[in-house]
C-alpha cells in the first residue's frame, strides 16, 4: 500500500482571523520587503511566534516540527496530520500537512514547497542542530540566511490592530488582579488563588473574543519565599499574616501576552518590609516616566540603577527594568532587542508597547526579605507613552486586610 508523505485537508471554512486581511497582508507585505533587501528566495519559519505572526496559526508542538514557507506570492503552513483541519481553519494563506507514514516526511513537505539554487530565510535562534542537519540534506542546494533578527524588528512595532488586542488585554489582567485580591485569606493555598483568576480572565477573553481560541491564559501567584523568582511556579503553600505575595496574571488572547504583576503584603507588613516596597515602587514611578519615544532602553536602566545604588539596592536586582509585548508566551517568542537592559540600544519609537517592571529580591535571611516587583503596560505615541494597566499598586493600596 502506498502512503502520501503529505496532503492537502481543507476540512471546513476558514476561523474568523484573529486580525484582518488588511492587516495579515501588511504584515506579509513587510516580510516580502524584507526578502527583497535580503535576497531571499524563500522563507521557513519554524518558531510559534513567528508562523502566528505571519499567519494566525498557532501550532502545539508535542515534539513535531511546523513550518510556514513563505514566497512572493504564496504564503502555506506546514503543519502535522495529528492536527486535522485545524491548522488550514486557522492560517491565513495555505496549509499542508505532513503524514506519519514516512520518516521526515517534513521535511519531504518543505522540499515541495521549496526550488533548488536559492536563498531560504530560516530563524537560526530556533532552529536545533539537528533540524539544520536534515533541512541541509533535503535541500543541498539551498543557502540558508538568517531571517529571525529581521523578523524580530518587524514585531517589535505594532500595529493599530495589534495594540487595539494588547490594550484589551490588559484590561482582562487587571479584572485577574482583583479576582487575585476577591480571592486572598489566611489558609487559601497559592493555586486556589490563580486558579480563581484565571477562570475570571479565560471568561471574560471568551466573552470579548467569542471567536477566539481558548488557550494558555494563566496566573503565577506567589507567596513567602517563594517571590524570590519572578517566574516561580503556583504552589500548595497557604497565606499567612505577614506574608509577602506577588500577583502575576497573564491573559492570553490569540496567542498575544498581557501581563499585570504587583507586590502586595497579607495582613501586615513591617518598618523595613514597607521601605522595600517604598523604594521599588519609586524606581517603578521614575520608569515610567522615562518611557518616552526618543529614548534608548539601555539610559532607562541607567538611570534607575543609580535609584536602587543610592538605597544600596542594586545588588538585589533581578533582571532586565520591561520588555516588549506581543505574539510571546512563557513557552515561546521574545523580542529581545527591545527589552529595558544595559546593553540593549533600541531607540523607543511610536507604537512600541513595552513594560515597566523593576523587582529587587532579598534572600532569607535579611529583613524585609522577600521579592518586591510592580508591572505596567505601555503604549509609546508620538509624543509619550500610554499607560493601559490600571491596577493601583504601592503600600497606600496593596496592603491586603485580613
Amino acid at each position: 500500500m502506498s502512503l502520501p508523505r503529505f496532503i492537502t485537508l481543507p476540512n471546513g471554512d476558514k476561523a474568523k482571523p484573529t486580525f484582518s486581511e488588511s492587516e495579515m497582508t501588511r504584515r506579509l507585505g513587510g516580510l516580502r520587503q524584507t526578502m527583497e533587501t535580503m535576497k531571499l528566495d524563500w522563507v521557513l519559519f519554524t518558531s510559534m511566534h513567528n508562523i502566528h505572526y505571519y499567519s494566525d496559526f498557532l501550532y502545539c508542538s508535542f515534539g513535531r516540527p511546523y513550518g510556514l514557507v513563505v514566497d512572493g506570492q504564496r504564503s502555506i503552513s506546514v503543519s502535522a496530520n495529528i492536527d486535522g483541519g485545524q491548522p488550514y481553519r486557522r492560517t491565513f494563506g495555505e496549509n499542508l500537512i505532513y503524514t506519519d507514514w514516512q520518516q521526515d516526511n517534513y521535511y519531504h513537505a518543505v522540499k515541495s514547497l521549496v526550488g533548488s539554487g536559492g536563498r531560504l530565510g530560516v530563524e537560526f535562534d530556533h532552529l536545533t542542530l539537528a533540524a539544520q542537519y536534515k533541512l541541509t540534506a533535503a535541500l543541498p542546494d539551498v543557502e540558508l540566511v538568517d531571517i529571525a533578527p529581521a523578523t524580530m524588528r518587524q514585531r517589535m512595532v505594532k500595529s493599530d490592530e495589534e495594540i487595539a488586542l494588547i490594550r484589551e488585554g490588559a484590561r482582562i489582567a487587571d479584572a485577574g488582579g482583583w479576582a487575585c485580591i476577591e480571592a486572598i485569606a489566611e489558609g487559601v493555598p497559592e493555586y486556589e488563588i490563580a486558579a480563581h483568576a484565571t477562570t475570571s480572565m479565560v471568561r471574560e477573553i471568551a466573552r470579548t473574543y467569542p471567536d477566539s481560541e481558548i488557550r494558555d491564559t494563566w496566573v503565577w501567584f506567589q507567596s513567602g519565599l517563594n517571590t524570590d523568582g519572578a517566574h516561580n511556579p503556583v504552589t500548595t503553600r497557604c497565606i499567612r499574616k505577614g506574608d509577602i505575595l506577588s500577583l502575576n496574571c497573564f491573559p492570553m488572547i490569540a496567542g498575544y501576552y498581557t501581563a499585570l504583576e504587583r507586590t502586595l503584603f497579607f495582613a501586615s507588613a513591617t518598618e523595613r518590609e514597607l521601605a522595600l516596597w517604598e523604594i521599588n515602587c519609586e524606581v517603578h514611578r521614575r520608569g515610567l516616566e522615562l518611557i518616552r519615544p526618543g529614548a534608548r532602553c539601555c539610559d532607562i536602566a541607567n538611570e534607575l540603577n543609580e535609584i536602587y545604588l543610592s538605597h544600596d539596592l542594586l545588588q538585589y536586582r533581578s533582571f532586565g527594568y520591561g520588555h516588549s509585548f506581543g505574539v510571546l508566551s512563557h513557552y515561546y517568542g521574545r523580542e529581545a532587542g527591545l527589552e529595558l537592559r544595559e546593553d540593549i540600544e533600541t531607540v523607543l519609537q511610536a507604537n512600541m508597547v513595552v513594560s515597566m517592571e523593576p523587582m529587587i529580591t532579598l534572600p532569607q535571611g535579611l529583613a524585609g526579605a522577600g521579592g518586591y516587583r510592580e508591572h505596567d503596560i505601555l503604549v509609546l505615541t508620538t509624543d509619550g507613552a500610554d499607560n493601559i494597566t490600571g491596577f493601583p499598586f504601592g503600600p497606600e493600596h496593596n496592603l491586603i486586610a485580613a
